[in-house]
């Protein structure tokens, strides 16, 4: 595994375990918050980052005063993903490259990080990939757990938020708790990952021009005539 694939992982580790040592509350979108001196609730719930402001101190503020936010897992995940690439490019390249983040669920505009909202089987899950935990009989009238997305982390440990660090047998045992009244099927971890494309990644740290690297996409496609 490259050097570069290998400190990224490691940092979402890390990441995963300073959120979950922050104080961030879980809430659906209807009653999530967040701090206004850095971001703009949407209508939606999701989060916008205010304008003229740093984008990689937006991100760390998450973490500094988490008491003053709240949201849902998915959207804690993309947190974890871009706490860890701060760390990685360091506050100058993170702000050039993510002056426009928009925290929502799996609303992922951009490029750098969309594969991380797409679920694909795998042969195995390594420390950083995103897991899911689905809760196929789910309570009904809790729609939040209807499954859990997790951060694989080391020694056969998962972070999800509102469920904190623990094990697989745990959070199963956590949702099969929130099934409906006649469930008969248990929670389960799915064997397919989020991922992100750790060669694009690596490509920007090592500043590879786009016309050559893995970089060539386009973000925003022309209109058509």
């Amino acid at each position: 595994m490259p050097k570069f694939e290998l400190n990224l992982r490691q940092e979402i580790v890390n990441a995963a375990a300073a959120l979950n040592n922050s104080d961030l509350s879980f809430a659906d979108f209807k009653d999530s918050r967040c701090n206004p001196a850095y971001w703009s609730r949407t209508d939606n719930g999701g989060f916008l980052l205010r304008e003229g402001v740093p984008p990689g101190e937006a991100i760390g503020d998450i973490f500094t005063n988490g008491d003053k936010y709240a949201t849902e897992c998915a959207t804690a995940m993309m947190i974890v993903y871009y706490k860890a690439l701060r760390s990685i490019y360091g506050d100058e390249k993170f702000n050039a490259l993510f002056p426009e983040i928009y925290l929502m669920d799996w609303d992922v505009t951009e490029p750098l990080l969309a594969e991380v909202a797409f679920m694909n089987p795998a042969a195995d899950i390594l420390p950083g990939d995103r897991g899911y935990f689905s809760n196929p009989d789910y309570d009904r009238r809790a729609p939040e757990w209807e499954g859990e997305n997790v951060i694989i982390l080391t020694d056969s440990m998962y972070y999800g938020h509102g469920i904190g660090i623990t094990t697989a047998d745990e959070i199963i045992r956590d949702l099969n708790s929130r099934r409906g009244e006649y469930a008969s099927r248990s929670a389960y971890l799915m064997d397919s990952v989020g991922r992100p494309d750790f060669k694009k990644l690596a490509a920007v740290y090592h500043n590879i021009p786009r016309e050559t690297g893995s970089l060539a996409w386009q973000p925003f496609p022309s209109p058509l005539a």
